[in-house]
């Protein structure tokens, strides 16, 4: 389906007034639910025909249209009333219900007014077959469709820059207020009388100025400042929360200026104390995630210093090296948890934490070979099921290349030692390249005893369910393979 912009080109509208029915169009289902009414956005071709622009239901009725008609085009002898709006700019409810489809449907157009000039019609058109009498609700809701048409038709609502700006801003059914020009509340619908029992308030809405009863209910450490005040009296438009006796309330204010004079005000709420307390126990048990990751850290790093102690007390050289290994493991894993102990979530950029792993595999060969571990390619993001037994399996490997390739006797040439990781939608391909001495000719993974070498296997086989390649690589050294899949593809970190 062609977009909002797409058809505003082919009606040859101006860019500045494509972004002001784009302003429209964010915040016109308020005006659908108070109108009980399906909308259509209509602009005109340099044919004289009518191209559909958008379209939007009424969340509170039946609609009038079940077919969508956005980018249709009607003949103009078919939408005089359409040319009649746009031409003198003023709403037209002229005329008797059409009947579509067996149902009456009433027509009315309103002009959409942008810096003076007519650019588009909202066809307003009203399912008849559900009519009834009118309830205190019914015609405080039309009242203020009216209001707002009218706005619409001079030019002054929404307004660019002044749509929603809440993640899920109020709607009509969720909560409505109107207040008059003392921002004294004269209809409040039975939601937002609800919404405001739970602030605290005892008795009713009707007939109170709503600035300083919300100011009187709100209750925060943070200390008050005018806001508020004025977004619950309806002198601005505005969104806030209020939170008050255990319970929190979106506000949406909309002054209203009818034929240029002051109106009143349209405020609309919501209840949103569950969805608050769900996004604090969020915020809390991530919170605790990521101590724990940093205590885990701390004792990874503690378990290190020890182990090193104890490294320095022996005169055995295996078992020094042993121990030296076993700290180069640990401290692999304790980069992990430190990463995942500074993000939101269970996801880490791996890039930075194969960099650390790479600097600590070149403190090993300084003294030897003094090379430096080069990464080709990104890892990316990968959750942290997949970062800890990878981070250790490119620190078995990268020392495996240093101190038994590299470093060997046998090597006399300059050495490089080379990571390649491939990521694509659902698989992370890593590849370690170097130019040391090579295999030995009976190799065996399978049955290999060194133990760096075992606890990848398990790894890459068990931990990640990954496959394991060992070969000789072109002219001299060896070349690991290493394919994991990624069962949940996450977006690259750049």
């Amino acid at each position: 389906m062609p977009t909002l912009t797409d058809l505003a080109g082919r009606a040859q509208i101006q860019p500045r007034d494509v972004e002001w029915l784009h302003a429209l169009v964010s915040d016109w289902q308020l005006l659908a639910d108070l109108s009980f009414a399906d909308l259509v956005l209509w602009a005109p071709l340099p044919d004289t025909s009518w191209l559909a622009l958008a379209q939007m239901r009424p969340t509170t009725a039946p609609t009038a249209l079940p077919e969508d008609v956005v980018g249709t085009i009607r003949p103009a002898r078919d939408r005089q009333f359409l040319v009649s709006a746009y031409t003198e700019r003023r709403i037209c409810r002229e005329g008797d219900p059409e009947w579509t489809r067996g149902v009456p449907v009433r027509h009315e157009t309103i002009p959409v007014v942008a810096e003076d000039h007519a650019i588009a019609v909202i066809e307003r058109s009203t399912n008849l077959s559900a009519a009834r009498t009118p309830s205190r609700l019914d015609l405080a809701y039309l009242k203020a469709a009216d209001d707002l048409a009218q706005m619409v038709a001079a030019g002054i609502f929404p307004g660019v820059g002044k749509e929603p700006t809440l993640v899920r801003s109020p709607r009509v059914g969720d909560g409505l207020m109107r207040l008059n020009r003392s921002g004294e509340v004269t209809y409040a619908s039975p939601n937002a009388l609800s919404a405001y029992r739970r602030l605290g308030l005892t008795a009713d809405l009707v007939g109170k100025q709503l600035g300083p009863l919300t100011a009187r209910l709100f209750v925060h450490r943070e200390p008050r400042d005018n806001s508020l005040t004025l977004t619950a009296s309806g002198r601005v438009h505005a969104e806030t929360e209020v939170d008050a006796n255990g319970a929190v309330v979106q506000l949406r204010t909309i002054p209203l200026v009818v034929d240029g004079t002051a109106a009143g005000a349209l405020i609309l709420l919501r209840d949103v104390t569950e969805l608050r307390h769900r996004e604090r126990e969020l915020l809390t048990k991530d919170a605790t995630i990521r101590e724990i990751h940093h205590r885990v850290k701390n004792n990874l790093q503690t378990v290190a210093a020890l182990l090193r102690l104890q490294a320095r007390r022996l005169r055995e050289p295996e078992a020094r090296e042993a121990l030296e290994e076993a700290v180069r493991r640990v401290g692999s894993i304790a980069i992990v948890h430190e990463t995942l102990s500074m993000v939101p979530d269970e996801v880490v950029d791996f890039d930075e934490i194969f960099g650390r792993v790479a600097m600590m595999a070149g403190d090993v060969s300084a003294a030897e070979t003094r090379v430096t571990p080069t990464l080709l390619g990104e890892f990316g993001l990968l959750p942290a099921s997949v970062a800890s037994p990878l981070a250790l399996v490119l620190t078995e490997l990268l020392q495996n290349a240093v101190q038994h390739g590299l470093s060997h006797p046998a090597n006399g040439t300059a050495g490089y030692l080379e990571v390649a990781a491939k990521r694509q939608q659902d698989r992370l391909a890593v590849t370690v390249t170097d130019n040391g001495v090579g295999l030995p000719g009976d190799f065996d993974l399978d049955s290999t005893t060194s133990l760096g070498l075992q606890i990848v296997r398990t790894l890459v086989h068990t931990e990640l369910g990954g496959r394991l390649e060992i070969t000789p690589h072109d002219g001299g050294g060896t070349r690991v393979l290493v394919e994991l899949p990624l069962s949940d593809p996450l977006p690259s970190a750049s």
